[in-house]
This record gives C-alpha cells, structure tokens and sequence, in this order.
C-alpha cells in the first residue's frame, strides 16, 4: 500500500492530453454520516481527511479535473482553504451516485470518476487501472476495482464490501457478507474479492443510472451498485493490487493515523 500525502503541485504528474477520453473525478463527502459524523473533516496528519482524498485523486495522470460534492458547508469550507474545487449539492440524495450525478449533469465530459470521501489512502495509480478500459473498450459503461482478500477476519466484516465476478471479470454481486459461501472445502477454495470505493462512469451511463428507482438488493445491502446490476447494468470489476481502507468509523480512522505514522517512526 502506497502511503504518502500527495500535493498536487508537486506530484510532477501531468495528464496525457492525447489520452482519448476527458475524465473528471468528483469526490461525495456527506458530513452528517450515521457511523461517524463529520468524518470528511477528521483530522488525519494535521489536514482533514477530505484534503488528504482530493490531493491523491489530483496525482493521478488520467484526470484533469476534481470536484468534491458536498451538501454541507462546513466541508466545502474546508476544501476552499485548501484550495480545492467543490460544489455545494442538494441535501436529499439518496446515495453518493445521485449526488455524483447532479455534478455530473453540468460537466462537459467523457467519463466521471467516483472516489469516495473516505478512502483517504487510494492510490493514484489505481485510478488509471478503472478508467483505462472505457479508452480501450466504446462498450463499456462502467468500472470499478477489487483486490484480493488476504486477511480471513475481513470476510466477516460488513464494513468490507466484498464482490464476486464472473469469468470475464463482471461483477455478479456485492455484498457485505462473506461471498461466496464455501460449503464443501474439500472440492477447493475460491478467490474472495473486497471491493474498493471506486468508480469509473461513462457519463452517459451515470445519468442514466441516477435516473433509476433504487432496487430492494440496494437498500437491504445499503449498497447502491446493487441498483445497476439490478437494472442489467454490467460492471467491470478490475483487479488491482493497490488495496485501500475506507474510513466507516473513528476505528478506521486511528487504523489510517497509524498507517499513515508508521514509515516516520520507522
């Protein structure tokens, strides 16, 4: 896992311009979280958590532009100060994909990157991984990345997404039980997926997706990828190698403070 905080000004990366699609990345941070309110704002390193996000987002090459969304002032405050770029959303969407999509109905571009608000440690390079199979495949619609799951006790944390895919690397399912269930060890084990917070959307599919009524699988699951599988909408599920940790509760958060303080103490 890649740990360092990123500024944008120094990271010497620079967006390909021959690259053939214009990808934007927009960052929902929702303040009042049932788990853990006000986690956007978390101190982490001295900055909260939020900067730490947009600055990782803006060191990867493929994007040219970051927005957080935001229904909450006090976090599109934050991200001023720091210098940021963030729209102010309505209060009453449902998930982070409505909220991303309102965004997205005002972008002039091809693809919209979804990167949650509390993955504080995704890399930069995972970022290209989802987006650069739309630029290689026109039929696509929408990516998403998965590592796999080294750690036994993570298949039975529900704060873990897990996924499974099918053969082609489609997702078939999320959940936030452990999938799939091994009933006879004896006939092997097969891989088990935890499914990282990233999205990578045509445009046009993130509209047409936000526009959908949301699915019994996404409010039993709390899951709102479910909707899209639910309405026959394919999602690509890369595998990655660059693992991250979402921040669902002060727990997590002194997990990322550690990781984050462990190469100084080094």
């Amino acid at each position: 896992m890649l740990l360092f905080v990123v500024h944008p000004e120094s990271t010497g990366l620079k967006v390909d311009n021959t690259f053939p699609l214009q990808v934007v990345a927009v960052i929902p941070a929702r303040f009042a979280s049932s788990r853990f309110p006000g986690k956007p704002l978390a101190d982490l390193d001295g900055r909260p958590m939020i900067e730490h996000v947009y600055r990782r987002v803006a060191a990867a090459p493929l994007v040219s532009r970051v927005i957080v969304a935001t229904d909450d002032i006090r976090v599109a405050d934050a991200v001023g100060r720091f210098g940021g770029e963030v729209r102010l959303t309505r209060q009453d969407h449902p998930s982070g994909t409505d909220r991303l999509a309102e965004v997205a109905t005002t972008l002039d571009c091809d693809v919209v990157v979804n990167v949650q608000g509390d993955e504080p440690l995704i890399d930069p390079r995972a970022i290209g991984e989802a987006v650069m199979p739309l630029a290689a495949d026109p039929s696509m619609q929408v990516t998403t990345l998965r590592c796999r799951i080294i750690d036994p006790a993570d298949l039975a944390n529900p704060n873990i997404v897990k996924v499974v895919v099918d053969r082609g690397g489609y997702a078939l399912y999320f959940s936030r039980a452990s999938v799939p269930y091994v009933r006879d060890p004896r006939g092997g084990w097969p891989p088990f997926f935890k499914h990282i917070g990233l999205y990578a959307y045509r445009r046009t599919a993130l509209l047409v997706l936000a526009a959908l009524e949301p699915t019994p699988l996404e409010r039993a699951e709390r899951l709102e990828q479910l909707r899209a599988l639910e309405h026959g909408i394919r999602i690509r599920a890369v595998e990655t190698a660059y693992d991250s940790i979402g921040v669902d509760t002060p727990e997590d958060l002194e997990q990322v403070r550690r990781l984050i303080a462990a190469p100084a103490s080094g």
